[in-house]
Formats: structure tokens, C-alpha cells, sequence
């Protein structure tokens, strides 16, 4: 499970070697940041394929098989009103975007857990993490 959750891990946080060869995703294990800041989750999770401005284009992403969403459109694909409990579902890993196929998007759930003491601790990062993703959104 340590190995799969570095993997996922890794997938997310990872480095990209620019070069003529297809893009290569550098592993490396994860970094514990603060429950409290959503900012930093990002940062440190997020950023590496959905960007620093959570549009999806993240130095990691054409080195996925599908494109990271631009996470600034989920109020307005959802009717102007931010999707809280599908995004938080999401990103804990207890729902995947079945007619899309398989997820490459880690499951921060399980990650979490690894890195906290306690499922009120996961509650916690995943509630700071989906606010702050709430508050990329366009208007």
C-alpha cells in the first residue's frame, strides 16, 4: 500500500524532464504540509497537474493519459453553484468520473491518512483543500 500511495503521490507531485522524448514524470514521496492551508495542499498536490491556477495545466499534465480538469469551471458547469460534496468525494477517492474511464488522479483519501493523525485530520484537509479549490472558481 506505502509503495501505491508513493506512486499516487508521486504522479501528482512530480517533475517534468522537458525534452524531444515523450514527458517523464520524476517519483518522489510525499511532503507533509499543514491541514490547515488549503493553499499549500495545492500547492504541493494539486498544482504539479491541474497548475498553480488550477486550469489544468500543470507541468505534469502531458504526461497523463487524460488532460487534469481545469478545476475553475466546476461552478459554472454545475449551473453557478460549486459541487462541495462531489468534489470532496473526489478528492478523498470514494468517486471516480466513470463514463471518463479510469482516474489518474491519486486518491488523496488514502494519501492523507498516511500522512495524518486520524480521519478528523483527513476531514480536515480535504474540507481546506475543496475551499480553497471553491475559491478558483470564475464567476
Amino acid at each position: 500500500m506505502r509503495m501505491l500511495i508513493t506512486f499516487m503521490a508521486a504522479l501528482a507531485i512530480s517533475t517534468i524532464c522537458f525534452s524531444q522524448e515523450p514527458a517523464k514524470i520524476k517519483k518522489v514521496d510525499i511532503t507533509y504540509t499543514q491541514p490547515s492551508s488549503g493553499a499549500a495542499m495545492f500547492k504541493q498536490y494539486c498544482a504539479a497537474c491541474h497548475g498553480a491556477d488550477g486550469k489544468g495545466t500543470g507541468p505534469a499534465a502531458s504526461a497523463l493519459k487524460k488532460a487534469p480538469a481545469d478545476l475553475t469551471l466546476l461552478s459554472k458547469k454545475n449551473n453557478g453553484k460549486y459541487p462541495t460534496l462531489q468534489v470532496q468525494s473526489f478528492i478523498r477517492g470514494d468517486s471516480a468520473a466513470a463514463a471518463h474511464g479510469t482516474r489518474d488522479m491519486p486518491m488523496w483519501g488514502d494519501i492523507f491518512h498516511s500522512v495524518s493523525a486520524g480521519e478528523d485530520v483527513v476531514t480536515l484537509r480535504v474540507s481546506n483543500l475543496n475551499d480553497y479549490i471553491k475559491g478558483l472558481q470564475v464567476q
